[in-house]
């Protein structure tokens, strides 16, 4: 099962490296790893996306709340919180085929971002469900390349993960 771990940290050097770290130690693979800073400067969020069973991610849970750079950890429930993901897709696209690529992105609500005589980039924020449409649609023309930042979180109505 997919867990989306939501983690207050101390904004300084070295602690996505323990965070991270302490998955590794475990044999625990990161999905998604998505980082930046708060409203507040010297406290950074980081997103973790992880496969794994329940007594892992409670272990996981557990030792993260032992780092000294960690503030608050939160557990994301499905259905509780909101999530995107931004993604930018080059696609081979010669000129007679651009008019279909275009029409894809109108209906998928992608932005083209860059044409040139033979590609065209999309990028797109949403779901990684919807993600995942947009590349089976655009996977015919032919794609160059894929750049995904990984999956953001934050949750639903008046909740919220604060120190």
């Amino acid at each position: 099962m997919k867990y989306t771990l939501s983690v207050l940290v101390e904004n300084q050097a070295g602690v996505l490296s323990k965070v991270s770290g302490l998955f590794s130690r475990r044999g625990f693979n990161i999905d998604s790893l998505a980082v930046g800073v708060t409203g507040d400067p010297t406290v950074s969020r980081i997103t973790i996306v992880a496969n794994g069973d329940e007594y892992v991610v409670e272990q996981l849970e557990k030792q993260l709340n032992k780092l000294i750079p960690v503030i608050k950890v939160k557990r994301l429930i499905e259905g509780e919180f909101i999530s995107r993901e931004l993604v930018l897709i080059k696609i081979h696209c010669p000129a007679a085929k651009r008019f279909e690529l275009v029409k894809i992105a109108e209906q998928i609500e992608a932005k083209i971002v860059d044409v040139s005589p033979t590609t065209v980039t999309l990028e797109y924020c949403e779901t990684v469900e919807r993600i995942h449409v947009l590349m089976d649609l655009v996977k015919p023309y032919g794609i160059r390349e894929i750049v995904r930042t990984g999956t953001i979180a934050i949750d639903k109505g008046k909740t919220s993960v604060s120190a």
